[in-house]
């Protein structure tokens, strides 16, 4: 796997949506983006978010997260006609969210401005899922950013009824790493034809786009990698499980982080496995926790060796 190795603390730059999760028990604030940078600061990286908020009680609120947590907030954008992002978020049962994502929001309007510039070129790789790109404006955004990022990282991510296949194709194909969970690789084999087993279907997706890792995380059966190196798989960690909110972001920020200081691939999968079912034994997308914790964790589980059933 072909990877980057800074002298210093590895950095990221995370495009999209900033929002509050309206759940049962009160809000919470969220959005995948915003997840990714805050698991990646936990763990000791660098993070910028490029998004947008209202000028409202929410938004302030949201602000003042970012920089209490550490993270670089000079291209979180205002916006002073829409809302800050919200999702009211119900449970299929105690662990499964669903979300009804409000539209039009502050995030569907992000801008291209000197701040956005300034935080992708001085990051290691951008990450942007495909729910930001809901709207022209921050497709239009997006695709201006790319052009200076070193790494481009794709988060599927998909939420009906917010994409189309031409969309997440056109994603795809800009993008260095996609992650993709076991249901959104299916779905994207059967847009190109393809058929065979998630690992035969991963490898589709890494040599037809030419990428230079593919990630797929799957629930209890836990995560594979397919890079230059060839197929690397990692059953994952057993939890009791909280709730599974921020999980997949927590897996990817902690694979990048990893995965930018030059790490093995393997260890990068048990890295991010480990982190993503720390996160899910807690409440909330953005539970507090630090690396200590995390290595204790893995040291925990080789000394158990229990038997897997649970990563993201």
């Amino acid at each position: 796997m072909t990877s980057i190795a800074p002298a210093v603390a590895p950095k990221i730059v995370c495009f999209g949506e900033t929002l509050f999760d309206l759940l049962p028990e009160g809000k919470q604030i969220g959005g995948a983006p915003l997840n990714v940078a805050y698991h990646f600061h936990q763990l000791g990286g660098l993070s910028s978010i490029v998004s947008r908020v209202g000028r409202d009680a929410l938004g302030a609120e949201l602000i003042q997260f970012v920089r209490e947590n550490g993270l670089d907030s000079v291209a979180l954008q205002k916006d002073d006609d829409l809302e800050t992002g919200t999702v009211p978020v119900t449970f299929l049962n105690s662990l499964t969210p669903t979300y009804e994502i409000v539209s039009p929001v502050a995030w569907d309007q992000i801008e291209v401005n000197d701040a956005a510039r300034r935080a992708v070129s001085s990051a290691d790789a951008m990450v942007f899922g495909s729910l930001a790109t809901r709207t022209s404006q921050n497709l239009k955004s997006l695709s201006s950013l790319l052009i200076d990022v070193k790494v481009r990282v794709l988060d599927v991510n998909l939420r009906a009824p917010f994409f189309t296949q031409s969309q997440i194709e056109a994603l795809m194909r800009q993008a260095d790493i996609v992650k993709v969970n076991d249901e959104e690789i299916h779905l994207i084999g059967k847009w190109y034809n393809w058929s065979g087993t998630d690992e035969e279907l991963l490898r589709e997706l890494y040599e037809s786009l030419e990428l230079k890792a593919a990630i797929l995380t799957r629930g209890k059966n836990g995560a594979a990698l397919m890079d230059s190196t060839g197929l690397h798989e990692h059953p994952g960690f057993k939890v009791t499980v909280a709730d599974t909110i921020g999980a997949g972001d927590s897996f990817l920020a902690a694979f990048l982080y990893q995965y930018l200081r030059g790490v093995v691939p393997q260890r990068c999968l048990a890295y991010a496995g480990a982190v993503g079912a720390l996160v899910a034994s807690k409440t909330g997308g953005t539970p507090t926790y630090n690396e200590s914790e995390v290595q204790a964790f893995l040291n925990a589980a080789k000394t158990n060796a229990k038997t897997v059933d649970q990563t993201y």
